[in-house]
């Protein structure tokens, strides 16, 4: 085996475990101050990534006390937030700047 092919099998074989460290994508969409879905079920005992997509005009903060997440996304931006491996259970979160209408959960089961 060449160099090259030793190199791009060796590449592979450190990215697989990678591949599968995330189960998937999920997305919630901020429009009119509400989180949609408000609540959202993930399997248990994997990371998950969220796109946290902010169809308003004004900025909102995506925290969560119990997931210990905290970030600000602008008006008409997305972010991303990195969570688990959960445990079975049900984790809050809520937008800061619209405490009232910006509630959701997360239930992972």
């Amino acid at each position: 085996m060449n160099a090259v092919k030793k190199l791009t099998l060796l590449a592979a074989l450190v990215a697989l475990p990678y591949a599968s460290a995330v189960a998937a994508d999920y997305t919630i969409i901020i429009k009119d101050h509400k989180f949609t879905p408000a609540e959202l079920k993930l399997p248990a005992g994997e990371k998950h990534k969220l796109i946290v997509k902010n169809e308003d005009a004004t900025p909102e903060e995506f925290e969560s006390h119990d997931m210990k997440r905290e970030k600000i996304v602008a008006g008409n931006s997305q972010i991303t937030v990195n969570v688990g491996p959960l445990k079975a259970g049900t984790y809050k979160y809520f937008g800061e700047f619209n405490q009232a209408t910006a509630q959701g959960v997360i239930i992972a089961e």
